[in-house]
């Protein structure tokens, strides 16, 4: 089954926005660097390359189902942020986010019914599942523990 029109847009629409968020991880990466917060960085750079990791699978998915991907404009991403608390709200409101446009895009295979982009998109479903647990985990420590705590989640977001 060649991939229909409203999916290949489907598609581009969330690679473009999967390299927004790659975009995004990585100012954030960035921002930390500077601020010498390195295990919040390296976190936050492992996810920039998960989220174009992401679009590459799309990309190679799409394109083996016959799907006309074009790689459009990506659009500035913010470059000041907050506290390590602040940004990690960010996070977790953005996975909600992207949570929302997966499940966008699986109303449309449902609706086409097609079945390959449906079981291709369940790993993404599960995958955002896993990605708001964490980011709202990561939040709700640094919560409950404060300014000074941050030194420790540095430490522990290094191990990733």
């Amino acid at each position: 089954m060649i991939l229909s029109k409203k999916l290949t847009e489907a598609f581009n629409v969330q690679v473009n926005a999967e390299m927004w968020s790659s975009n995004l991880y990585l100012s954030m990466s960035v921002y930390f660097q500077k601020e010498g917060l390195n295990g919040f960085a390296h976190w936050m750079r492992k996810q920039a390359d998960e989220e174009m990791e992401h679009a590459h699978k799309m990309i190679d998915f799409a394109i083996d189902r016959g799907g006309d991907i074009t790689i459009g404009q990506i659009n500035v991403v913010p470059s000041a942020w907050g506290n390590p608390l602040e940004v990690f709200e960010h996070v977790y409101k953005h996975e909600i986010h992207v949570s929302e446009m997966i499940d966008k895009m699986m109303d449309i295979a449902e609706a086409e019914k097609d079945h390959a982009v449906r079981d291709f998109l369940f790993g993404f479903v599960r995958e955002q599942v896993e990605e708001e647990s964490t980011a709202k985990s990561i939040v709700d420590e640094l919560k409950h523990y404060g300014e000074c705590h941050f030194g420790i989640m540095d430490h522990k977001l290094g191990k990733r």
